[in-house]
C-alpha cells in the first residue's frame, strides 16, 4: 500500500494548529507536534474554567454584598430569605452592582426588605 503524506488537507490542518499556538513560547508554538499537544491542554483548561470563572464570579458577588450589608448592620444570610419573601426578584450580581455603583438604589432595596428580617 503506498504513503499517503496527506496533501493540502494536511497542511491546513497543520497551519490551523500552529495558529492557535502562535503565543505560545518557543518550541509548542514553532513546531507541529507540540503545539498539537500544548493546544489541546489549554483546551482541556479552557473548557474547565469556564465552568470555574461562573463560580468566581457568584464568590465576587456575595462577597461585594455581604460588605455592603455588613455597613448596614444587617447579615448576608439574613437578608436573601429576607429579600425572597419580600419578593424582590434581583439576583446577586444586580445587588452587588447596586451595591457598588447605585448606593440610594441599594439602600432602597434595604429597606423595603427590612420588614422581612427575622430577627437572630
Amino acid at each position: 500500500m503506498p504513503r499517503v503524506k496527506g496533501g493540502p488537507k494536511h497542511s491546513r490542518k497543520r497551519k490551523r494548529v500552529l495558529k492557535r499556538a502562535s503565543g505560545f513560547v518557543g518550541q509548542p508554538g514553532k513546531n507541529y507536534r507540540s503545539a498539537l499537544e500544548f493546544t489541546r491542554r489549554a483546551d482541556r483548561y479552557a473548557y474547565e474554567h469556564r465552568k470555574v470563572k461562573k463560580r468566581l464570579f457568584r464568590e465576587l458577588w456575595i462577597t461585594r454584598l455581604s460588605a455592603a450589608l455588613r455597613a448596614r448592620g444587617l447579615s448576608y444570610s439574613r437578608f436573601i430569605p429576607a429579600l425572597a419573601q419580600a419578593g424582590i426578584e434581583l439576583n446577586r450580581k444586580m445587588l452587588a452592582d447596586l451595591a457598588v455603583a447605585d448606593v440610594p438604589a441599594f439602600d432602597a432595596v434595604v429597606e423595603k426588605v427590612k420588614p422581612y428580617l427575622k430577627s437572630a
